[in-house]
């Protein structure tokens, strides 16, 4: 079974919810139509489309979904963790950087405090230099970079950086506080 084969298969959304129906335990055709809230035939067209994927099968107790099937191809497709160095010097961090950052960009900010703060101190260490008076457009600019395709924008990042006093302010003026700047 390929990865396109099950994508097919469950891209249908009455067979997806047929193919659920199955995984949470229906195993007669008035199950599945209870279960999944289809008409009788639209769960009879799915369970055979299903049952010919080879993602639903016919025992002696009834109907069971091969859902470690799905999870197997699930799997194959996962990408893979990124092996970019970053140079921190911290292993910790070093693997928070592959979680959060692909190829220089931010995907998406940490729920966490402490790893969201660990993460935003890197990017503005890099980005900003020390004793350099920034204006808000160029403070824009680098921060933009950081966020294209991902799930932040830049005005959020912009703000907690100055939360977190890595970043100083005054009339548009931006600046990297000094108790941030390299210890490298």
């Amino acid at each position: 079974m390929t990865t396109e084969a099950v994508v097919g298969l469950l891209a249908e959304p009455v067979r997806l919810r047929v193919f659920s129906a199955v995984t949470l335990g229906a195993t007669t055709l008035p199950e599945v139509v209870e279960t999944a809230g289809a008409s009788p035939k639209e769960a009879a067209v799915a369970l055979r489309r299903l049952t010919d994927g080879g993602l639903v099968e016919q025992t002696s107790d009834g109907l069971r979904s091969r859902y470690e099937e799905f999870k197997k191809i699930a799997r194959t497709v996962r990408p893979e963790r990124s092996s970019e160095e970053y140079g921190s010097g911290d292993e910790r961090t070093e693997v928070l950087l592959r979680t959060f950052v692909r190829d220089g960009r931010l995907v998406r900010l940490p729920a966490q405090f402490r790893r969201r703060e660990v993460l935003l101190r890197y990017f503005v260490r890099r980005s900003f230099d020390p004793g350099v008076i920034y204006p808000e457009k160029t403070v824009n600019d680098k921060l933009r970079e950081w966020c294209d395709g991902g799930e932040t924008d830049h005005v959020t990042i912009r703000r907690y950086l100055i939360d977190l006093c890595l970043l100083g302010r005054e009339d548009n003026q931006y600046w990297l506080r000094e108790d941030v700047m390299p210890t490298e």
